[in-house]
């Protein structure tokens, strides 16, 4: 089906707009400029042996930014330090939170297809989604990030900016993640996670020039063509810009499914004396026809033996479409030498369409399904706003690093769908059903609406030469959100609240390499509204508060990076005892989590980590559930990555990890549950020179054994069937 007319089904997207078309066009632009860039490369060499002039020095100015972005750590799979939201980037051994920050190195490395498969080899992080569905979301410490229809992934340090659903990694620098709740550093999550935040870093221009072309290929017949192009320009290179653009279609290494990807990323930016500014602007379009969906079991049923990862129950003829528009403005001007001022404006556009299966149910032991296809659209609108600034001064033996913010976030979410016949298929031996012509839906209604607005200060004391430093910091925030009936478009609830969020956090280094910390950090939820069953009916409740204390030690030490972290988090939650709505439950996540990177010894690098969870439901309305585990947190998580070069064949270096996930339950009562599954992936990659160009091929296999296993607990209950073995392969040249 991917070969049909892409015009055939782009009516049920919106009207190209002229973003749209300039950042085609800058795709078509890039790619020519790539393959005469590689046409001329020798022509260029030998006219500059050639001549005998003497061309004049080029001097690009360096200056110290206070966002600096940190230094790859030994062995370039991660970096030294994170953006910790309002308080900016800082050193990994001066944060006094875990944090893992993935380079683009590692991402590009790993193949990395969207930053799902990023995500899950972070030892405190699972993916909660399918292999071939349609979004990125996760567990972090056992609690959900990322479920629904909103994005809460942070770009630059700004909510409400990356595309919706998926996330590409060719236009992604970092991948930072910050475990634990982080209300004070990023303001309130806007979907209400609180495991953690994940800050994406987008590619910037870069000091020297670059043109990278590359090509890639997945199982079963997936290829795709991108480019990276970074230049500077100017008297003093203060111009910058940066392209990346992707296009890759083909079957996947599930049955039935094809997909077809086309990214465009271009970033501006300018460096001054005084003043800096970026701009970025993302379109993404996917298409994927038979797209995954998680698995609803029937009550009381055992969960079937896993099928082979490549069966797919969705139907051939269901397909899936999202089409995503981003910008973001961000500037900041030295005001002094020890103060400035910083603001960020963004907003983003995701329309979807989609006509394939509901979530199937399992029915039986024999894996029999039934789901019902639906015609959906969805339209998601998001924008966000801030401004602040950082001061840097000492009061006596006393140095302060104080920041004080103002943001707003909104979003608004509109949908409408017709349904379908129910449709009987089969886990094992999937059913080809009929195409079914369900039209689709004639208007697209307002859901809801939502407002997060709110200011922060925040100070980190230092002394002693930084060996112990104090941070203590509150913001104030504001909920508002509104539900609408979709067919009168009347208001049928409103939510208005705010809350208060601490931060105390300290660093102390009693001896060089060594880094120990503490913090207490709160979390933001929205409160419930009482249902219309209830005799409370409409009682609107404050924002739920999670808590979090932690206590940890860093070491930084022959070229080894590791985390050792202790941590508890509380988070209530509101149900129905009784005719009477309330908040009266509670989850209880505490435990363990130690994380590793670096390269130890000349040529080996190590990534990876263990995280052990001691999770339970502390407060409920039931007997029969207080005390179980919550949906989806297993009791242990490991991931180990390794990468050696081989002594004997420069430029040669072989990949390999091991994933574990232990037992996840997917009912509050715990009698029904997903067993423990781990998977093996294996690799290889060669760098070396071809006509004088750094020339690099990889190889990799996914789940290297076909381990056949159930993955991606969700807190709704779902789950979902893991990845098949699949293979990469990929090559790109630096000219």
């Amino acid at each position: 089906m991917i070969q049909q007319d892409i015009a055939t089904r782009l009516p049920c997207l919106p009207r190209l707009s002229a973003h749209t078309i300039a950042v085609r066009l800058a795709f078509a632009s890039a790619l020519t400029l790539a393959t005469a860039t590689a046409v001329h490369a020798q022509e260029s060499t030998q006219a500059a042996k050639d001549t005998q002039e003497e061309l004049p020095a080029v001097v690009v100015k360096a200056q110290a930014q206070p966002d600096e972005l940190p230094a790859p750590y030994a062995g370039g799979q991660v970096a030294k330090g994170a953006r910790v939201g309002l308080l900016g980037n800082k050193n990994v051994m001066d944060t006094p939170f875990s944090v893992s920050t993935y380079t683009a190195k590692r991402v590009q490395d790993q193949q990395a297809a969207t930053l799902a498969d990023v995500l899950n080899k972070d030892p405190s992080i699972r993916f909660t989604g399918q292999t071939g569905g349609v979004t990125d979301s996760f567990f972090i410490r056992g609690f959900p990030v990322n479920e629904g229809n909103i994005s809460e992934f942070a770009f630059d340090g700004v909510y409400g900016v990356v595309p919706n659903y998926h996330v590409f990694p060719e236009y992604v620098e970092r991948v930072e993640v910050i475990k634990g709740p982080a209300a004070l550093l990023y303001g309130m999550s806007p979907n209400s996670g609180v495991g953690g935040v994940v800050n994406i870093v987008p590619k910037r221009p870069l000091a020297q020039d670059l043109t990278r072309v590359g090509i890639d290929y997945t199982s079963d017949a997936q290829v795709g063509g991108n480019v990276d192009i970074s230049r500077r320009f100017g008297n003093d290179k203060q111009f910058g810009v940066r392209f990346n653009g992707l296009h890759r279609q083909g079957g996947t290494a599930l049955d039935n499914q094809s997909s077809r990807s086309e990214v465009g990323a271009l970033s501006l930016d300018y460096q001054g004396e005084r003043l800096r500014a970026t701009l970025d602007f993302i379109e993404q379009y996917q298409w994927i026809d038979a797209p995954t969906r998680p698995f609803l079991i029937a009550s009381g049923l055992a969960v079937p033996q896993a099928p082979d990862g490549a069966r797919n129950v969705t139907q051939a003829w269901g397909w899936w479409k999202s089409l995503d528009q981003s910008v973001l403005l961000h500037t900041e001007y030295d005001a002094s030498r020890s103060v400035t001022v910083f603001a960020d404006a963004g907003t983003a556009k995701t329309d979807v369409s989609r006509l394939s299966d509901q979530t199937p149910t399992i029915l039986n032991a024999a894996g029999d399904t039934r789901s019902t296809p639906q015609n959906w659209k969805f339209q998601v609108n998001r924008w966000s706003a801030d401004t602040g600034a950082r001061a840097h001064f000492d009061t006596g033996p006393v140095s302060h690093s104080v920041t004080l913010m103002a943001s707003i976030y909104g979003d608004r979410i509109a949908n409408g769908s017709n349904s379908g016949s129910a449709i009987l298929s089969n886990i094992y031996a999937p059913v080809a059903s009929p195409e079914q012509a369900i039209a689709s839906p004639s208007r697209v209604a307002k859901v809801s609406s939502s407002l997060l607005y709110g200011v922060a200060l925040a100070d980190t004391l230092s002394v002693l030469n930084d060996r112990v430093q104090l941070t203590a910091g509150v913001r104030q925030q504001q909920v508002q959100s509104d539900n609408f009936n979709t067919t009168t478009g009347a208001k049928t609830s409103s939510y208005d609240k705010g809350a208060v969020t601490p931060l105390v956090g300290i660093v102390f280094k009693p001896i060089e390499h060594v880094s120990l910390y503490a913090n207490y950090v709160e979390g933001l939820s929205r409160g419930d509204i009482a249902p219309t069953t209830a005799s409370n009916a409409g009682q609107v409740f404050a924002p739920y508060k999670a808590r979090q204390e932690e206590v940890g030690v860093k070491l930084d030490y022959h070229s080894l990076l590791a985390t050792l972290a202790a941590f508890r988090i509380t988070k209530p939650s509101g149900q129905l005892y009784g005719t009477v709505y309330a908040v009266d439950s509670e989850q209880r996540n505490q435990g363990l989590e130690m994380t590793f990177a670096g390269e130890p010894v000349k040529g080996v690098r190590l990534l990876g980590g263990v995280t052990y969870l001691s999770a339970e439901l502390t407060k409920t309305n039931s007997a029969s559930t207080l005390g179980n585990r919550p949906v989806g947190v297993p009791r242990w998580m490991a991931n180990v990555g390794t990468e050696w070069d081989l002594p004997w064949v420069r430029g040669l270096t072989l990949t390999g990890g091991v994933n574990f996930t232990g037992q996840e339950y997917f009912d509050q009562a715990n009698t029904q549950s997903v067993p423990s599954w781990t998977t093996v992936d294996l690799g290889a990659r060669y760098t070396t020179a071809v006509h004088g160009k750094t020339t690099t091929v990889r190889a990799g296999l996914l789940n290297a054994f076909n381990r056949k296993y159930w993955s991606g607990v969700a807190s709704y209950g779902t789950i979902s069937l893991g990845s098949p073995r699949t293979v990469f392969a990929s090559a790109s040249v630096d000219f």
